[in-house]
């Protein structure tokens, strides 16, 4: 079964081009690594394979429906960027966030049991349920992670997209992060996770996607690591950093 499926789809601010006839393909339970340099449209991708953007031509499809008119949004876990930044000031608890994620299952009324359940599963599940309490604006940048990846987990997802959710995090909780995303994926959740630190993608990954506009490689990271399509993108030498974990 295939999560998501795009086929060469383009797309532009303005006069100014950004994804170029990219055809890709992500299975159900994959974990995609997006990698390119700063600017090559790795962002702009990302929201158009999950169906936050229409391509200006082409087509994406998730689940085997069309993104822009895909109706199960609670099946798709987004996790901005500088999401471990911002808001700083925000007043609500954990729980009260990974609450969010129950309310597309809800028409009406109050929180029930199966409701409950979710949340308490999903706070377990990535290891913040002693936080469940604090204010959110108040936990650090690699805390905030799990949050909204407790949020996404307790909606159901089947999709976590996330884009460079590591930015101003420390280097062990870093490590922590994607041993969790790992784990996830080993459990059957489809990730496409937009990174820019390449080790870490060719250590977690279980395929790589490279970007300049158009897409230089798609296949699994052992392969990626072999060709030349990490030069042809960034242009020039770049090596790759393995991290062991």
């Amino acid at each position: 079964m295939t999560a998501v499926e795009a086929r060469g789809i383009t797309f532009a601010y303005g006069d100014r081009p950004v994804v170029e006839g990219v055809t890709l393909d992500v299975a159900e339970g994959a974990f995609l690594g997006l990698v390119g340099p700063n600017g090559s449209g790795k962002t702009t991708l990302l929201e158009l394979l999950i169906g936050l953007r229409r391509p200006d031509s082409g087509s994406v499809t998730l689940f085997g429906e069309p993104a822009h008119r895909f109706a199960d949004g609670e099946r798709i876990g987004y996790v901005p960027q500088n999401v471990t930044t911002a808001n700083d000031g925000l007043p609500i608890t954990v729980e009260e966030v990974v609450r969010m994620g129950r309310y597309p299952h809800r028409w009406i009324g109050r929180f029930d049991g199966d409701d409950r359940r979710a949340v308490r599963t999903a706070l377990d599940r990535v290891g913040i349920t002693d936080l469940a309490d604090r204010r959110v604006g108040r936990l650090s940048g690699g805390q905030r992670q799990r949050v909204f990846i407790a949020r996404a987990l307790a909606s159901e997802a089947d999709l976590l997209a996330l884009d460079e959710p590591t930015v101003g995090v420390d280097a062990e909780s870093r490590e922590a992060f994607y041993d969790l995303l790992r784990t996830l994926n080993d459990d059957g959740l489809t990730i496409v996770l937009v990174e820019h630190d390449i080790g870490v993608v060719t250590t977690h990954a279980t395929e790589v996607a490279c970007l300049d506009r158009t897409l230089f490689f798609h296949g699994d990271p052992d392969t990626f690591v072999e060709t030349d399509a990490l030069a042809e993108a960034y242009g020039g030498s770049h090596g790759v950093v393995h991290h062991d974990h």
